[in-house]
């Protein structure tokens, strides 16, 4: 009998550490993520990156969202199927009015996975596609075509987003 319970008091113990430790993994995770999503930072002044990202940009955005950033015709107003068009990503668009963390994430990940729900858009997720290196230049070179004005006011807004 003394065995039987020595084991149950065992077994307990073991279960107990792993639950623990899966929570401590879990946590440990999760705040990593959270932490990866705020050094997200774009290199506008970074020539190597902006050129990179000028090549990913033409060969993965510029069909839709156009050679020179300015989107498809009127871009905020929904098809006959429900989509909107590409918008812009100069500064008509609404790019700039994005975190750096949230313009890297919507275009790894799309805009389903970010909101949670079916959402009717024609962009792509593009977390097989490019890698983060990749995403991070073209949203580089996107930013350093803006003017230095715009290029500020989207500094402000990574600035308010981090310190959330």
């Amino acid at each position: 009998m003394f065995k039987i319970e020595q084991f149950k008091s065992t077994s307990t113990l073991i279960v107990g550490l792993i639950i623990t430790s899966l929570i401590i993994i879990v946590i440990y995770l999760s705040l990593s993520a959270k932490n990866a999503e705020a050094r997200i930072v774009l290199l506008p002044g970074d020539l190597s990156v902006t050129k990179l990202g000028k090549n990913v940009y033409m060969e993965n955005c510029a069909s839709c969202h156009g050679a020179v950033l300015e989107g498809q015709a009127n871009w905020r107003q929904s098809d006959a199927d429900g989509y909107l068009p590409a918008p812009p990503h100069d500064e008509t668009g609404h790019t700039w009015h994005h975190p750096d963390s949230y313009l890297f994430l919507i275009t790894k990940y799309g805009i389903e996975e970010m909101i949670g729900e079916k959402y009717p858009n024609n962009m792509p997720a593009y977390e097989d596609k490019l890698t983060d290196d990749e995403i991070i230049a073209a949203l580089s070179y996107i930013k350093s075509t803006w003017s230095a004005r715009i290029q500020q006011q989207h500094d402000q807004i990574n600035a308010r987003a981090i310190s959330k």
